[in-house]
């Protein structure tokens, strides 16, 4: 991780309007909350159903604000101009926006005196998109970052005012990655905006040639498909952790696979991919189109996420050298 911004401590304070819904969003709205800047007003995604019970709960962020008596206002969408209105009533210098989940219009783009500026999860232009960090690990990306962009009226596209770098490990996983760009992303952003508000940084125009898109994460893309190699598959299960989480099917069953690990892709076994061809108290080793996936951490039906050990110990009658995970194509409505 790299950059770190420093200003001086005699920088004014900014009155800003924050919008985010996630815990993502969060770490950046309390990152501002412990800084000399002002939050003057929240934005944030109407409540969600949630629950067994399916009740309304807020999300991270409007907790937060009303938690610090903090004006909090959800509206379905910006582009009314009673919303617009409401919003430059505020007054505000800037408007902090992460993670977010609304399009935001010309019109509140040049409301603030500084206008809007995004916190986005990966090293622009290289992912554009809802779910830059998952995309990064699936692609096999051995780095990523933070960076604070001033928005435009195109996805991600506006020019990039400061960049913070962080390795991906082999080890991360799309949790894992979060969080670790969670803190890097808030730990930064009061100091960024301080340079922002000083005119000391220097904005730079993206690539757009160098652009790929990050779609939203969807439980269909996370069945692990046996004829890709074990090192594609491995990326999947790291980055799907802790959602929307890989599965396979082994009879009826699905199979949640949380934990897994390509061996050497020059190892490609005769078998059939998704067929177990041994196992071990580390791992279930199936056999992929190229190498093996060492599947460590598994989830079978109303059960827990256990270790492969601990899976043999009850199951191992179903797991034998020879057994079949399978890829089951989902039915068009």
């Amino acid at each position: 991780m790299t950059n770190t911004a420093s200003t001086s401590p005699e920088t004014p304070g900014l009155k800003i309007i924050f919008a985010g819904t996630p815990e993502f969003a969060a770490m950046h709205l309390q990152a501002l909350l412990d800084s000399h800047h002002e939050v003057c007003a929240v934005y944030t995604q109407p409540d969600r159903k949630a629950g067994r019970g399916r009740k309304l709960q807020p999300g991270p962020v409007k907790t937060l604000a009303l938690q610090h008596d903090i004006p909090v206002f959800q509206p379905l969408s910006l582009k009314g101009e009673e919303e617009q209105q409401a919003m430059a009533a505020l007054n505000a210098d800037l408007m902090v926006v992460v993670a977010y989940g609304l399009i935001l219009p010309t019109a509140i783009l040049n409301t603030p005196r500084l206008g809007c500026v995004n916190v986005h999860a990966s090293l622009l232009p290289r992912w554009r998109g809802a779910a830059p960090i998952q995309r990064a690990i699936i692609a096999g990306d051995n780095e990523t970052g933070i960076c604070y962009m001033q928005m435009d009226k195109g996805l991600d596209t506006g020019d990039v005012l400061y960049t913070l770098r962080c390795p991906i490990t082999a080890s991360d996983t799309g949790h894992s990655l979060h969080d670790k760009l969670a803190q890097l992303g808030s730990e930064q952003l009061a100091e960024v905006l301080d340079k922002l508000n000083a005119g000391v940084l220097k904005p730079q125009a993206q690539d757009n040639g160098q652009s790929n898109y990050a779609p939203k994460l969807s439980k269909a893309e996370a069945q692990l498909d046996w004829n890709q190699s074990a090192q594609t598959l491995e990326h999947q299960v790291r980055a799907f952790n802790a959602w929307p989480v890989t599965f396979t099917h082994l009879d009826e069953d699905v199979v949640r696979v949380w934990q897994a690990t390509a061996l050497s892709q020059s190892y490609s076994p005769t078998a059939t991919p998704g067929t177990v061809v041994s196992t071990s108290k580390e791992s279930i080793n199936i056999a992929c189109a190229e190498g093996v996936l060492c599947l460590e951490t598994l989830q079978f039906p109303g059960g827990k996420a256990l270790s492969c050990e601990q899976i043999l110990a009850s199951k191992k009658e179903r797991l034998t050298p020879g057994t079949t995970f399978t890829f089951k194509p989902l039915l068009k409505k």
